[in-house]
């Protein structure tokens, strides 16, 4: 691992094939960009179209691999499985899987249906087991991989308003340290990611009111807000081989709210 004056390198994430759910915007753009800016190999799955394609253009630069989109309904199993078997007709292995997708609409208690829960819990929860379970046979191969789930910190606090949300990012960390357990004796770690109030262009469009920011940095231990970049930092770790004995493990990254 070398430093430059822009950002860590880390050198075992060149030319890797990176995987990333929901990669057009927000946490997840920053995640796909970080990768790229890491000289990997990085593909994305969103269904957000002209997002994905105004990354992709921003992205092509001389020093780079452009990433590549691929449209994909995540909360569609079927289609989910068809499309990473696409990429792995192309691909031997898929080195870093970060499942990123989710979405934090909120919901009362009252307002929830049978359909709702099955919605929220497809969109948060189902498919990061299920893109999980399709890469493993690669990864075992290869003997090596790291899988990268995203979390919350809206389980811990908790949070109120998103119940279903919650639940299912509750979930995402048990099914963590369950597949980390199983997949350690094949060389694959599995982690997590627990982010905090991060101002993404969806959050300050949609929830982050002057009155909201000012009760997250009540709560914080830095009074700052977080941009997206900040949580790519850290999945760019835990995907590097410089988190080789890390596993089973879930980060906060909140500027200590928790």
């Amino acid at each position: 691992m070398e430093q430059t004056s822009l950002s860590t390198v880390y050198n075992s994430l060149k030319g890797k094939v990176v995987l990333v759910t929901g990669g057009a915007s927000g946490i997840g753009e920053a995640i796909v960009e970080a990768f790229v800016l890491q000289k990997a190999r990085v593909l994305f799955l969103d269904i957000q179209d002209d997002a994905a394609d105004s990354l992709v253009r921003r992205l092509r630069r001389p020093d780079c691999i452009a990433p590549e989109y691929l449209h994909c309904d995540l909360t569609n199993t079927a289609e989910l499985q068809s499309v990473v078997e696409k990429i792995l007709q192309s691909f031997p292995a898929i080195d870093v899987l970060v499942n990123n997708a989710g979405n934090d609409k909120r919901h009362r208690i009252e307002e929830v249906t049978s359909e709702f829960w099955d919605w929220c819990m497809q969109t948060n929860l189902k498919h990061q087991f299920f893109m999980a379970q399709a890469v493993i046979p690669g990864m075992r191969r290869a003997g090596r991989g790291a899988i990268i789930n995203m979390s919350s910190i809206g389980w811990v606090i908790p949070s109120t308003g998103m119940p279903v949300y919650v639940t299912a990012k509750a979930a995402v960390v048990g099914m963590t340290r369950t597949l980390a357990h199983e997949l350690g004796i094949d060389g694959i770690r599995v982690n997590c990611v627990m982010p905090g109030a991060i101002c993404t262009e969806k959050q300050n469009k949609l929830w982050f009111t002057e009155e909201y920011k000012k009760e997250i940095l009540q709560s914080q231990a830095i009074k700052k807000s977080i941009p997206p970049e900040e949580v790519a930092k850290l999945v760019l770790f835990l995907g590097s081989d410089d988190s080789l004995a890390i596993t089973n493990q879930s980060f906060v990254i909140d500027a200590g709210w928790v």
